[in-house]
């Protein structure tokens, strides 16, 4: 088998303190997987800057200067770790045999890299890395991950328990995963939807080596929140059912006090009068907020915006469109032909 060029795309946001180290250490990994001919000397690392407001694509572009094994895409504005991931794996794949996708933290084991070439060649299109635990984390982060990895599994999303972005590609799943259009982008809950032959490489969690972590607790729960509605209709269907509980609750409530009523033994009184209202209120605004959420996204989704708009590309520059959009180039010689 021939070394299939691979590109590591790192997606950053603001990772100026980081990112010096990040390229130093990602260039020697891959230098090594080229010395042992597990990759092709063609292979590149592809930092992707999401609107970074520092100097992270001052760095990028300076060492893309200097060696060519660094490449760099600049969106043109912040849109987001996902959709920034997403479109460094799609500028990658049309040049590349597999991507590996990895944060510009240093947290995930890069040393496991190699180990996902190796499952590549044994013929892997997806290989997944996943935490061997969370003992590093807090334990309000460790208990709250375990329990969102939990009730996705009983919404009956699909996740890799303990994974994150970490996890390569190959060209043919990227293909498939550039069919997936959804506005609202969760890659957790898509990738595993590619199917084809997958594996998992563990891996401890090291520590951020520098910078500040771009997902603090706030940013967390919107993230699972946006998984749970993007992937699964079940809180609608419990807002349902607990509309039903409510109101056979209140028709057996109702028959008890017209039974009272009938037998003299009501008295008057606003309490509980006032907390039904309130009871009842809130869960009416609980439901309207969350089929509005829903609402939301397909409102997104049916605008069919651009996830993403590309200011700077280096890493496709001066390649020929044929080789990067073969199908488009095609339909348009077919489409001149016809008329």
């Amino acid at each position: 088998m021939t070394e299939p060029v691979l590109t590591i795309v790192v997606p950053c946001y603001n990772e100026e303190e980081v990112l010096p180290e990040t390229m130093s250490v990602l260039q020697r990994l891959l230098k090594e997987l080229m010395d042992e001919a597990l990759v092709s000397k063609q292979s590149k690392l592809l930092f992707v800057d999401d609107g970074s407001k520092d100097g992270t694509w001052e760095l990028i572009y300076k060492e893309g200067l200097k060696n060519s094994m660094v490449k760099g895409l600049k969106l043109s504005r912040n849109v987001g770790h996902q959709n920034a991931l997403l479109a460094g794996l799609i500028s990658a794949k049309d040049l590349s045999d597999c991507v590996v996708s990895i944060d510009a933290d240093l947290q995930d084991d890069i040393s496991v890299i190699r180990e996902f070439v190796l499952k590549f060649r044994q013929g892997c299109d997806i290989v997944y890395g996943v935490r061997k635990s969370r003992e590093t984390d807090s334990f309000f982060k460790r208990s709250t991950a375990q329990g969102f990895y939990k009730m996705m599994k009983k919404l009956g999303v699909d996740l890799v328990y303990n994974h994150a972005d970490f996890r390569l590609m190959s060209k043919r799943a990227l293909n498939e995963l550039q069919r997936f259009k959804e506005v609202n982008l969760f890659l957790r809950g898509i990738v595993p939807l590619i199917g084809f032959k997958t594996d998992i490489v563990y891996y401890d969690r090291l520590e951020r080596k520098a910078g500040e972590t771009k997902y603090p607790l706030k940013k967390m729960l919107a993230f699972a929140f946006d998984g749970i509605t993007s992937f699964s209709v079940s809180p609608i269907r419990f807002v349902l059912l607990i509309g039903f509980i409510s109101f056979l609750m209140s028709l057996m409530f109702g028959s008890y006090f017209l039974t009272l009523k009938f037998l003299g033994h009501t008295q008057t009184g606003w309490t509980s009068l006032i907390t039904s209202i309130w009871l009842i209120g809130g869960l009416q605004l609980i439901a309207i907020g969350l089929i509005g959420e829903y609402i939301g996204k397909i409102y997104k989704e049916t605008k069919q915006r651009p996830k993403y708009i590309v200011d700077i590309d280096t890493f496709n520059l001066g390649v020929p469109r044929r080789l990067l959009d073969p199908v488009e180039e095609d339909l348009g010689r077919i489409s001149e032909s016809n008329q």
